[in-house]
């Protein structure tokens, strides 16, 4: 059993069409839906119409696109302190003031680079990918596993609760540009609150790894094991209408403005594209 969602362009679009197909299924749910984003660097911000209306609406629900993008990488501190200094202003500015209990912050990059283990220092598991992607010692082009999902913590019987991003696979393509790809698996995947900014944030991260490894930034490829269209705040049917009604109005616009060459798949990830 599974739902593929058609190849799309950038995270905006892949976002709209995973929520077109999933709602149309039986009580809004699905199961092992695959999104695949060629590009998930472009229009990855509020610059962009359609990620302004879908803000807007989580804005009137206290939440937001921009804090859950954050969640998994936090590009602000990077491209302000750089690498590897912004892991140390994350542990000691940001994880100190947002964790809530000692399982974890609700930061999935928490985990990419303070992972428990019973002895010794716990593993920066995204650097160390990073360090060993640009390392000309290191051949291996399929061994870049990060694990978010932690057996000790995150077992219980909440239904939604906690950790819901589970794994990572990057991958190395040699091509003529080596490329690089992610493959993220999420166990529980909430689409209207979450599945956009988690798009973005991945695609942040990728060109973090790309960036520093010096790797072209290729494609996306999001499992969700379980997905909904959830109503935030227990909202009504009838505004999710609305605001996907004026997603697509904006949509519609930004296509009639928008010349057939200016959008790319082939795009390299630049840095002034993940800024918000």
């Amino acid at each position: 059993m599974y739902l593929p969602v058609p190849s799309q362009p950038d995270c905006v679009s892949a976002w709209r069409e995973a929520v077109r197909l999933v709602d149309a299924e039986p009580h809004h749910e699905a199961y092992n839906v695959v999104i695949d984003v060629q590009d998930p660097v472009s229009n990855a911000n509020r610059q962009d119409s359609r990620v302004a209306v879908v803000d807007d609406f989580l804005s009137g629900c206290d939440k937001s696109v921009e804090t859950v993008a954050n969640t998994i990488f936090p590009a602000s501190l990077y491209y302000r302190h750089g690498a590897p200094a912004f892991f140390d202003v994350f542990r000691d500015r940001v994880l100190n003031k947002v964790r809530r209990n000692e399982r974890w912050s609700g930061y999935y990059f928490e985990r990419m680079i303070d992972y428990p283990v019973p002895l010794g220092e716990p593993p920066n598991q995204l650097w160390d990918i990073v360090t060993r992607m640009k390392s000309e010692k290191v051949s291996a082009l399929n061994k870049y596993e990060l694990s978010l999902f932690d057996p000790v913590r995150d077992v219980d019987n909440s239904p939604y609760g906690g950790q819901c991003l589970s794994f990572m696979s990057f991958k190395i393509i040699p091509d003529t540009k080596r490329t690089l790809t992610l493959t993220a698996m999420y166990r529980n995947h909430f689409y209207v609150e979450k599945l956009l900014g988690n798009l973005i944030g991945l695609g942040r991260l990728m060109t973090f790894a790309g960036r520093e490894a010096g790797l072209r930034v290729g494609a996306l490829t999001v499992i969700s094991t379980h997905a909904e269209i959830d109503l935030p705040n227990r909202g009504r049917r009838s505004d999710l209408a609305a605001m996907l009604a004026q997603f697509d109005q904006a949509a519609a616009s930004l296509a009639a403005c928008t010349p057939p060459s200016a959008s790319s798949p082939d795009s390299v990830a630049a840095v002034s594209s993940v800024i918000p």
